[in-house]
């Protein structure tokens, strides 16, 4: 076996890589395309499958199995190496994304797949240590695979990123086909070619290595109509800021949080309408806001102490200390008056036992099953527990225009728990029209039996009998506001045709273990590219 222990290490670390590529293949196309359930699995199912297709292909390998083995590692390093970037150009510059995806799986997959039997091949001929070499070998080739998906989420890209990740699994993958070349260079044709080739690619894969900053920033250029000022990948997603004249707007995975020129329109009316339906407005949970515009407008209340729950410290950190977003915030997350706790808001409410006046809810749109949950009914239930008496939660719940059925699956599950709901919408230039679901409990003073102002006729769906009397919100007179105003509250409150479902769409309650929102999502993602 000692013969082929740098074949074994190879094994184990073209089985790493090869299991990189899927991920980042897998979560390029998620952060792209969107729907990661559908990406993942058309990357694995097809994957395996492009495995066996190699293992099979590699019956008709009788010759040069060194110079085959050799091949393979120079591929899959190439092809791997280069993965995150031609996906990147292909959206960028190609109609046919997908086909650019598949064609990359079925690739690498295939080299993959005729690995294992043809370095079997290789070493058939010691009968002496066949078995035990044989289980070396697919020992090394699982542990391999795991090393690479453990590595991926922990550690590479949090640190690398897309490009530097690619980059440096397919410069592992042509250090090993450099050092197979060099070793049993007598049992290889043309073996000072390969030499050459190896070492030349080699270079190359490092040097891109190097510049995947540079490459980042070229792309990113390309994806953002705006000039991009910062970038920064976190171990949970990839923040972007970019500047138009005075424009500054803030991505998360390519999706825009704010707009400079219009998010005092949505976070006034994020924040001061419930503040203002609230019976007291001593304690504020926010679930998510680590862009700190939310907490800039609860600090207009003197006597409002604010908890945040925001999962990535590095987002609440950006937010506070560059210059600016912290402009944009008013210096909001350095507030004696804010805690924030970075954790999972989910987590966090499972181990809650303080009551808020007020929660509100403003988390990304649920675009993945790990957002999705944080629109469930077991959430909002949690949330309900959370609350004191005569309090009011509020929920970022996407477009009623251009999600409908997201939006009002927002308003469905909140009622499944008990809620007392009232959606009401605006419009912000950045997103186009906007809504939220503000709900409190039934006992609440300003409860009204008179729910069918919203509701389309028939679709009990989105009506519970019962909302809240909007026509008394009054905002308070030492708040002030941009955009909001009591002449323009009871506008919000008022949906036209093209944004309420009908009877035909059955919407259902998007519950923890059937998330339908995701479902919703993604159909609306699709209808409006």
């Amino acid at each position: 076996m000692k013969n082929y222990r740098l074949l074994m290490l190879t094994t184990l670390i073209i089985s790493g890589c090869s299991m990189v590529y899927e991920l980042i293949i897998s979560a390029v196309s998620s952060y792209l395309v969107g729907d990661s359930t559908l990406q993942y699995s058309i990357t694995i199912g097809l994957y395996m499958f492009a495995m066996g297709v190699g293992s099979f292909l590699s019956k008709y390998i009788k010759k040069n199995l060194f110079n085959w083995f050799v091949n393979i590692e120079i591929g899959v390093g190439v092809i791997g190496g280069l993965s995150s970037l031609l996906l990147f150009l292909a959206n960028l510059y190609l109609e046919a994304y997908q086909l650019v995806m598949y064609v990359e799986i079925i690739l690498i997959g295939t080299l993959v797949g005729a690995e294992i039997p043809i370095l079997t091949r290789i070493i058939e001929l010691d009968k002496k240590n066949l078995r035990v070499t044989l289980s070396h070998l697919f020992s090394f080739d699982y542990i391999g695979g795991l090393l690479g998906s453990v590595a991926f989420p922990l550690l590479l890209m949090p640190q690398l990123g897309f490009f530097a990740t690619a980059f440096m699994a397919g410069t592992f993958n042509l250090i090993c086909a450099t050092l197979i070349v060099f070793k049993y260079h007598e049992r290889i044709r043309g073996a000072r070619y390969y030499k050459t080739v190896t070492v030349m690619l080699l270079i190359t894969m490092v040097f891109g290595m190097l510049v995947s900053e540079n490459i980042g920033q070229f792309i990113e250029n390309g994806l953002y109509r705006d000039t991009v000022i910062m970038s920064e990948q976190t171990q949970y997603q990839k923040i972007v800021v970019t500047r138009h004249k005075d424009d500054v707007r803030l991505y998360i995975d390519g999706n825009v949080q704010f707009s400079s020129k219009d998010e005092y329109r949505y976070h006034e009316a994020l924040v001061h309408i419930p503040m203002n339906v609230a019976a007291s407005k001593s304690e504020v949970l926010i679930l998510g806001g680590g862009d700190g515009m939310a907490a800039r407008e609860l600090l207009k209340y003197p006597e409002t102490y604010i908890t945040m729950i925001d999962l990535d410290s590095e987002m609440t950190r950006i937010c506070s200390e560059d210059e600016v977003i912290s402009t944009l915030n008013e210096g909001a997350l350095d507030s004696e008056r804010l805690t924030i706790i970075n954790m999972d808001a989910y987590k966090y409410l499972e181990g809650c036992d303080k009551k808020y006046d007020v929660i509100i809810v403003d988390l990304p749109d649920p675009n993945n099953e790990a957002l999705a949950k944080l629109y469930s009914n077991i959430f909002y239930r949690m949330c309900g527990n959370a609350l004191a008496p005569g309090g009011v939660l509020n929920v970022q719940s996407t477009s009623p225009y251009y999600a409908t059925k997201s939006f009002w699956c927002v308003t469905k599950t909140l009622e499944s728990e008990g809620f007392v709901v009232s959606p009401y919408h605006l419009q912000v230039p950045a997103f186009g029209d906007w809504g939220f679901n503000m709900a409190v409990k039934a006992d609440n003073d300003m409860v009204v039996s008179d729910g069918g102002s919203f509701a389309s006729e028939g679709n009990a769906s989105v009506s519970s009998g019962k909302r809240i009397a909007y026509e008394k919100i009054k905002i308070n007179s030492g708040i002030e506001t941009k955009y909001l105003s009591e002449d323009n509250i009871q506008a919000l409150f008022r949906f036209g045709k093209d944004e309420i479902p009908g009877p035909e769409d059955n919407i259902e309650v998007n519950q923890l273990t059937k998330p339908v929102m995701i479902q919703y999502y993604n159909e609306a993602v699709r209808n409006w590219e």
